[in-house]
């Protein structure tokens, strides 16, 4: 029924998180609400974590994904667990090094950094920046030496497949705005010039496919391409790079008749081909790399609201608004994401509504989704959207002046605030 363990139905057919009713959730902090499960989060990071020990006999680090969803508290998590850290901006950045996460497990992406963002990740003691493109490389070599540091780098390569997701969020093929394609030869001459730096030192290659993958077939395919790449490198250069990051992207489920493959079994498949290639081309085994962000979160999380108009359009269809909407969840207007919902009151009960479920922005876009089955909605109801733990929160914005909804972190019976709820005057204390 659900899409994850930490979401269960108490005697009274309310909708929980972990041992907490979401009413009362709901009724303690307010809507709209990002509520979470640590327990879940936790047992998503050590399935990654155990699947690396046992396939790769502990020759890997999974690297939580920080755009899935970044504040202070998720990076401790992700600390205890004894993940790394994947940050793509100076702001994840300083929230990790804030959170006390260890610099040396942090990883550095992106396609267009900054200067300021540089040194900062230099005078932080970032252990590995993603290099995206030629000027980056340059930039990165003054700056470290500036400082007189040799800063280990790995390469963000494309390797040409195409993961058959949403355009806006492939980036494995040719055409993308990230990294050095290996078609064309712009790779080979990234890792040449790389290697050429007095004050870089190339450890490992980077790739990323896309995002929301249910097939593994993509994922093996890469694994070839880039164990192939490796020992190019080491033929054509003359060193032999130990370090490889597969990315993530692996899909989870958002309705009912999504099936997303086990992530140990898509690890098993992984490591099978990873090392039957290694294996054939004679390359030592590399350290391997993942970044599953949206699975360790997404399926943690739901968000909460009030129903308040419910409009029936005879023929047509009912609308039914909440207090919430696209600046919370912008992901329906962005790729028309599916999601389940339902009354977090009546559970168990059969849905027998169809609805589109809207926002309160003035915008006609600021839809959830559009017919959606839901049991019986009726003003003053608590609407549960399942599986928004990643690019929620992250990707909420302040249009129409909207404040930002807290972050509750549930684990057992207790609760707990991670994110405080923004205020009006917040949303006015940059002003001048």
């Amino acid at each position: 029924m659900f899409v994850a363990d930490c979401l269960q139905v108490n005697q009274e057919g309310h909708l929980c998180v972990e041992q907490r009713d979401v009413l009362e959730l709901a009724a303690k902090y307010g809507t709209p609400l990002y509520v979470m499960s640590e327990t879940q989060i936790r047992k998503n990071c050590r399935l990654y974590q155990d699947s690396l020990k046992r396939f790769y006999d502990g020759n890997g680090l999974a690297l939580y994904a920080s755009k899935a969803f970044c504040c202070k508290e998720i990076c401790r998590i992700a600390s205890d667990e004894e993940m790394g850290l994947d940050v793509v901006s100076g702001g994840e950045l300083y929230t990790a090094v804030s959170a006390g996460f260890p610099s040396e497990r942090i990883y550095f992406h992106g396609n267009n950094k900054t200067a300021s963002e540089l040194v900062a990740a230099l005078e932080y003691g970032v252990g590995t920046i993603v290099v995206d493109n030629l000027e980056e490389l340059e930039m990165l070599d003054r700056l470290a030496a500036a400082k007189n540091i040799c800063q280990e780098i790995m390469l963000r390569v494309k390797p040409g497949v195409d993961a058959h997701t949403h355009n806006f969020i492939r980036t494995g093929q040719i055409d993308s705005k990230f990294g050095f394609a290996l078609e064309t030869g712009e790779a080979m001459a990234a890792v040449k010039k790389a290697v050429s730096c007095p004050h870089i030192i190339l450890t490992g290659l980077h790739c990323h496919i896309g995002s929301q993958i249910f097939d593994t077939e993509p994922f093996l395919l890469t694994a070839r391409i880039m164990v192939g790449f490796l020992a190019q490198i080491r033929k054509q250069v003359g060193c032999e790079l130990r370090k490889l990051n597969l990315g993530g992207g692996f899909g989870i489920q958002y309705t009912p008749d999504q099936d997303p493959p086990a992530y140990e079994a898509y690890m098993k498949r992984v490591s099978t081909v990873i090392h039957e290639t290694c294996s054939l081309l004679d390359f030592p085994t590399p350290f391997i790399l993942m970044e599953p962000g949206r699975s360790i979160v997404g399926p943690a999380g739901i968000t909460l609201y009030t129903v308040g108009a419910v409009k029936e359009i005879p023929g047509v269809r009912t609308y039914v608004s909440v207090d919430g909407g696209m600046t919370d969840n912008p992901r329906y207007a962005l790729y028309q994401s599916e999601y389940q919902i339902m009354n977090a009151g009546l559970a168990t009960q059969e849905k027998t509504m169809r609805v589109t479920l809207a926002g309160h922005c003035c915008e006609s876009g600021d839809l959830i989704g559009e017919n959606l089955p839901v049991q019986h909605l009726e003003k003053g109801d608590i609407v549960a959207v399942l599986s928004t733990g990643a690019y929620n929160y992250s990707m909420a914005s302040h249009y129409n002046r909207m404040p930002n909804p807290p972050v509750i972190m549930v684990k057992a019976d207790q609760d707990r605030v991670i994110v405080r709820r923004e205020t009006w005057e917040d949303l006015v204390r940059m002003d001048v």
